[in-house]
């Protein structure tokens, strides 16, 4: 699940690299591979209303046991019939713990009358592959497998495990892979950390701007604010109404910002981002760093949506209901207010801090579910000197962006687990022209074998003595 931050991280990143800075790789057996696998797990329908992750899943691992994996380190396993999980290992040395390879092969709905094209038909058209779930996340997916098999053709000994893990409801539905292989299997995908979407490179007209590393996400909460009313006849209206009660909390709610607390993740955002942008914006992201903050310098800031979204829990009001009939006074009213949580706020402290902006003892305020917090994962120089090193070998002066998703990956589940997770994977996208879970989706034919390149070169690095 891809978040929307491409457009408005290029907003605030004014310099770049142009596109000749690229160090891509000329198509060879690796690529014809990679490309061979891409094309079969976009041709089977992995939706959750009518697809099969199962399928695809072993699909994959047949690939893996023809390539010579024993099969005791090739597993598809699950909860239910159409949700299988592969978790495969590239056996190591064993001096250092393993790494988890993350992706998920399930997609979004996708109707062929919607679509210009058919979307589950690989289509190699105009410098693009067309097909559901090209971009989030089977590229990815057919990438680990590629390039798991070209470490085994080439003898690769890493001092560590690799394991790939490749699952299911991702995008939705009831059974998730990672929640449930943690719950079941931990010891199938134990490791010191994973790799996973999340991250990526953005390309705003026709320049490369930043090779995101996703280190962090925001918490996801839902509260029904309600107001209940006796009512009565509409001809004898009162003060004491449902719907104008409510909405004057809203009202309040919404001049409310809540504190800014930034953590390693957006500190480090914040501090390479400042270099790149001038006048007042570059150096209120400077002042914001600063203890005591500078006068003004957050309200600058704030008028980022983005950098608003980093730098604080925001909550907002995304629908409306009321009333029971035209001529009569409501006797209901509800809202629901959508909450991204910073990592460390609670669902109970944020309902509090909402009770108090709403300022009205008539409205009442509830979670609608159990929110699903996970730690920011450490800077760990480990993982971001790689990802810093290749991303200059491949796109050279392109900086490395660490970020905080303001939705939600699989990379939570693992998070909670104490398994840290880094969405990276060097696949650089047009973000005027974004087309995730969307109509004629499409990745870069070129950006697609770059990541290929850019993620085998991280992990062999990675994995090496």
């Amino acid at each position: 699940m891809r978040t929307p931050t491409l457009a408005v991280l290029a907003a605030v990143l004014v310099t770049a690299s142009p596109p000749s800075a690229v160090r891509g790789q000329s198509r060879g057996p690796h690529q014809a591979l990679a490309r061979e696998v891409f094309e079969e797990l976009i041709e089977i329908n992995t939706t959750n209303s009518a697809g099969d992750n199962t399928k695809a899943a072993e699909a994959m691992a047949a690939r893996l046991k023809a390539a010579g994996f024993p099969d005791s380190d090739v597993r598809v396993l699950g909860p239910a019939e159409r949700k299988g999980n592969l978790v495969a290992r590239l056996r190591g040395t064993g001096a250092r713990r393993p790494i988890l390879l993350l992706a998920h092969l399930d997609v979004v709905e996708a109707r062929k009358e919607d679509w210009s094209v058919d979307p589950f038909t690989f289509l190699e058209k105009d410098g693009y592959y067309y097909g559901r779930g090209t971009s989030d996340d089977k590229a990815m997916a057919a990438i680990w497998i590629a390039n798991l098999l070209r470490y085994k053709q080439e003898g690769f000994k890493p001092d560590r495990d690799l394991i790939v893990a490749l699952t299911a409801d991702e995008e939705g539905g009831d059974f998730n892979g990672v929640q449930w292989l943690v719950a079941n299997h931990r010891e199938l995908i134990d490791a010191e950390y994973a790799l996973n979407e999340g991250g990526g490179g953005s390309i705003k007209e026709g320049k490369y701007i930043a090779n995101r590393v996703q280190a962090s996400e925001k918490v996801y909460q839902d509260f029904t604010l309600e107001v209940k009313n006796p009512g009565g006849h509409s001809s004898l209206p009162v003060k004491d109404n449902a719907i104008y009660r409510l909405a004057a909390g809203l009202a309040r709610l919404a001049a409310f910002d809540f504190p800014v607390k930034l953590n390693d993740v957006t500190r480090a955002l914040f501090d390479r981002m400042a270099p790149t942008q001038p006048g007042p914006l570059g150096e209120a992201m400077r002042a914001i760093l600063k203890s005591p903050r500078p006068p003004g310098a957050v309200e600058i800031v704030a008028r980022v949506p983005y950098l608003n979204a980093m730098m604080r829990t925001t909550c907002v009001a995304t629908m409306l209901d009321g009333g029971h009939a035209l001529n009569a006074l409501p006797q209901r009213a509800r809202a629901n207010v959508n909450c991204r949580m910073l990592p460390g706020d609670t669902t109970d402290a944020v309902r509090v801090t909402l009770v108090g902006v709403l300022a009205d003892e008539a409205i009442t305020v509830t979670p609608v579910a159990p929110a699903k917090p996970s730690s920011p994962s450490p800077l760990n120089p480990e993982v971001m000197r790689p990802i810093e090193r290749i991303t200059e070998q491949m796109w050279p002066g392109v900086p490395v962006t660490p970020v905080m998703g303001t939705g939600a990956t699989d990379g939570l589940y693992l998070r909670r687990a104490g398994i840290p997770t880094y969405g990276v994977d060097g696949i650089f996208e047009n973000i005027d022209d974004t087309r995730a879970h969307g109509k004629d989706e499409r990745i870069g034919i070129k950006p697609f074998y770059d990541g290929q390149e850019f993620l085998y070169r991280l992990v062999k690095e990675l994995a090496s003595p």
